[in-house]
């Protein structure tokens, strides 16, 4: 099955998040390098897995928390620090991510959204 643009987008916006952090922060320690490799297949994976499919939210509008706490607050740490710099290092993923922020999107059912 083909990947919907939007899903490429999303991918394209984690990706870039997580390697603006990497750069700034700990990028030269291996195991920090590691670290964050896990971090964006972990997010990546998220992305496919996600209940709502090509209607995804962006994950500040969504109602399910798929992410385990832990990486829940690495990456909230990510986008805290990586957000404001995406406007100048990649402006087109971040105007079309703000786009994506007003659109409203469907309720599904607790059963479909339960996630491991």
């Amino acid at each position: 099955m083909k990947e919907h643009r939007r899903i490429k987008r999303e991918k394209k916006t984690l990706s870039a998040m997580i390697e603006i952090y990497c750069n700034q922060f700990n990028s030269h320690e291996p195991e920090k390098l590691e670290e964050y490799k896990q971090l964006l297949a972990y997010a990546l994976g998220r992305v496919d897995n996600c209940p709502y499919g090509k209607d995804k939210p962006v994950c500040a509008n969504c109602r399910i928390h798929c992410y385990k706490k832990e990486m829940r607050i690495k990456i909230e740490e990510v986008m805290r620090y990586s957000g404001p710099r995406m406007m100048f290092r990649h402006p087109y993923l971040s105007f079309m991510h703000f786009i994506d922020s007003l659109k409203k999107y469907p309720q599904i059912k607790a059963k479909k959204a339960e996630l491991s």
